[in-house]
């Protein structure tokens, strides 16, 4: 970003935090930005966060984010802003890109949910400005760098379609114990809520729309056993745009072995609860713990037969651990959220699009050797 920008975010957790100190740190022309959450307090902690720990100077302000209807500090806010990054729940995300909308804004966001993703594409139409849904680690990077090893592969080995796309990614603990076999790196509604919801992929070069956790397999990834199963969202709107090129292509979360056995069995010993997310959320959360060294594994492969008909697999993988943003130790699934949105926010105020632009619609190679991600993912030749 080679000019100063009024940002706002939406927003005070640790997505938040890690996105507006990398702003603030990478930057060649650091942001204005405004912090907004719906409680006060947190929100000023996050400034004192970033005062705290940035190299440079800032402008910081916090503001309250109500979570209905708007006051009149926001809607200053809003007319001061350029460019609206939402890091609340996915829930909130609709909302959030309706005012971006009103108030002329660009917008992104990171839910990996679909209804409401789908909710945002309709309302953006006739939009003034860019709005990049969907941009964080999966989906977001994970599909940007899905579509250009597919587009590699082709014009690689003269082909059009291919035989299958893969895409796994795991926020995952150094260490897991039974039984669960895993430690919360990020949001529990959020685990819950991909472990219940259907996942989109293609299967015989068609859509479909499958039950989570239902194709569960082994695999190894630099030597190291990981199991794989089918998660809802990752795999952004891939499916459609790839329909007919791609005869098997499915995003699916990585865990430790033995994880998704314990899930299951969460499952079953819950019958026909009304609100199954929010119970297996609760069940997590007893005997789950917040663990703050974390991993990020993300591995993409694509397989399919060249023009002479040998078979062919090219394979990306990348292991990203903790890494120090100005003064602070920011965890893995932190920067690998926070970078692609930011790119994504670079992308949109540097070309100013109108309307959506999907994931399948980002030129590969740029966005990944962009001036946020390459800092965290690394360089990446397609």
């Amino acid at each position: 970003m080679e000019q100063q920008y009024n940002i706002i975010i939406a927003g005070a957790g640790g997505i938040a935090e890690a996105a507006a100190l990398m702003l603030l740190e990478w930057s060649p022309v650091p942001p204005s930005l405004f912090i907004g959450n719906r409680t006060l307090e947190k929100a000023k902690k996050m400034v004192q966060w970033l005062q705290g720990g940035t190299t440079g100077p800032t402008k910081l302000t916090a503001f309250h984010l109500p979570e209905s209807d708007l006051s009149e500090e926001m809607k200053q806010v809003l007319q001061q802003g350029d460019l609206l990054l939402d890091c609340l729940p996915g829930s909130e995300a609709p909302r959030l890109a309706g005012l971006a909308k009103d108030y002329n804004l660009h917008y992104a966001n990171l839910t990996e949910y679909v209804s409401e993703t789908n909710e945002i594409i309709s309302l953006a139409e006739g939009a003034k400005t860019g709005f990049l849904l969907q941009t964080g680690i999966a989906p977001g990077y994970i599909n940007v760098l899905a579509n250009g090893l597919f587009q590699k592969f082709c014009a690689q080995n003269e082909v059009d379609k291919v035989d299958k796309l893969e895409m796994r990614v795991g926020a995952l603990t150094d260490h897991a114990v039974a039984p669960h076999y895993y430690g919360f790196t990020w949001s529990p509604v959020g685990v819950a809520t991909e472990y219940l919801k259907r996942a989109e992929v293609l299967r015989d070069f068609k859509k479909r729309n499958v039950a989570a956790l239902s194709e569960r397999k082994r695999i190894l990834i630099n030597g190291i056993a990981y199991e794989e199963d089918l998660t809802s969202g990752g795999a952004a709107n891939l499916p459609d745009a790839l329909a007919g090129k791609v005869r098997e292509l499915d995003y699916k979360t990585l865990r430790h072995p033995g994880h998704f056995e314990w899930v299951e069995r969460q499952l079953l010993g819950m019958g026909g609860t009304e609100d199954m997310i929010a119970e297996l959320q609760k069940r997590m959360e007893l005997v789950i713990p917040n663990i703050e060294e974390d991993q990020i594994i993300l591995y993409v492969a694509v397989e399919g037969r060249d023009a002479k008909g040998i078979l062919r697999r090219h394979e990306i993988a990348r292991k990203i651990l903790p890494q120090t943003v100005g003064k602070h130790r920011l965890r893995a699934i932190q920067t690998t959220t926070a970078a692609p949105l930011l790119q994504s926010a670079q992308l949109l105020l540097e070309t100013s699009p109108k309307g959506v632009i999907h994931q399948s619609e980002i030129d590969p190679e740029t966005f990944l050797n962009g001036n946020f991600v390459v800092k965290v993912y690394g360089e990446v030749g397609l």
